[in-house]
């Protein structure tokens, strides 16, 4: 950050007066004595009276000249530079926020969590990475709603998702209805780089769309779909003799997820636990590289208006004082007059 004049060459301006002051005074013609009222000395006695406190008057000059030129100059002030990206990608993330994304199956930092606060965990250090690409966030589970539209704010996408809960939208999964939902936030967007990341942990059980119908649409938008599937390899549940143990990832179709992607020129990631889905974001860093930031602005601020504010209200003050001093000469005057009359 530093302050800067951006007309440096008006700062010369600066003793301009001096100069005026400094030049010979043209000398004054001999005049003859004339013989003037009463009046008219009391009032020469005023003005002499007036011009005794002129130094106050010259010295506001003084400093509204400077106003004036420090105006002239544009003082301005500039920021710290910031990089601008040359093109970015539009990214749409799909949640999905069943019933099953509860699961405890998954570790972070040695403790047990569910599935749901995996992915956050994971999933918000992916967003803060994607400088200049437009992000948008959409879950799903009876149906799918879009939380966050498309924005360079990642900020806020990461605290949208943070503040996501299971239960919001029902207990089942609508993947059909989160493609279709992302294919319509797409087509209103031009020229851009479509990518949807699905992230789910079932298969699809709900929704107005199947994921067949919604490819076609995907499709016909030009979208990539990367999906991931989130489930672990344990074994759950457990009774008498065993009875009632399910795998963590029985309801997990991963042939549909495969398939999505592979249609639409994406790929097909398995999660298994935190440090597998962390390795898939910085995969999708690779397929998708961030945009390269080779652009720079530096934000600028103009300040001419502050000494120029200054000068104006120097001129409205010592405008207030001729008039004050000019009123108190005549009431002078006006008080010599009746002792006089």
């Amino acid at each position: 950050m530093m302050f800067e004049f951006a007309s440096l060459w008006a700062l010369a301006l600066l003793p301009l007066p001096l100069l005026m002051y400094l030049l010979p005074k043209q000398k004054q013609a001999n005049t003859v004595a004339l013989k003037v009222p009463l009046a008219q000395i009391h009032v020469m006695e005023a003005q002499q009276s007036a011009s005794t406190s002129n130094k106050p008057r010259h010295i506001l000059i003084w400093l509204i000249w400077l106003c004036l030129v420090l105006a002239a100059a544009k003082p301005q002030w500039l920021g710290e530079p910031v990089s601008l990206p040359n093109e970015g990608r539009d990214i749409m993330l799909a949640v999905d926020l069943s019933g099953s994304m509860d699961t405890p199956d998954m570790t972070i930092n040695g403790r047990e969590v569910d599935r749901l606060t995996m992915v956050k965990y994971v999933m918000s250090d992916f967003i803060q990475r994607r400088i200049g690409d437009s992000l948008g966030l959409i879950l799903f589970a009876d149906t799918a709603y879009l939380q966050t539209p498309l924005t360079r704010d990642r900020n806020t996408v990461s605290q949208m998702l943070d503040e996501s809960v299971l239960g919001l939208v029902g207990k089942r999964t609508a993947i059909g209805d989160a493609m279709t939902l992302a294919a319509k936030r797409f087509k209103e967007k031009e020229n851009s780089n479509r990518v949807l990341i699905l992230l789910t942990d079932g298969q699809n059980t709900a929704g107005n769309v199947t994921p067949e119908e919604a490819l076609e649409v995907v499709l016909e938008e030009n979208i990539k779909i990367y999906t991931i599937g989130v489930a672990s390899d344990k074994v759950l549940g457990g009774g008498w003799f065993g009875f009632g143990k399910r795998s963590a990832s029985a309801d997990l179709d991963e042939n549909l997820l495969s398939q999505l992607a592979k249609a639409t020129g994406g790929e097909y990631f398995r999660a298994r636990k935190t440090s597998e889905l962390a390795q898939i974001y910085q995969h999708l860093d690779r397929l998708e590289p961030i945009s390269s930031e080779t652009l720079q602005m530096r934000p600028l601020t103009s300040l001419f208006y502050y000494p120029l504010a200054v000068a104006l209200l120097l001129t409205v003050l010592m405008a207030l004082s001729a008039l004050l001093s000019q009123q108190l000469g005549l009431n002078k005057l006006a008080m010599r007059n009746s002792k006089n009359g």
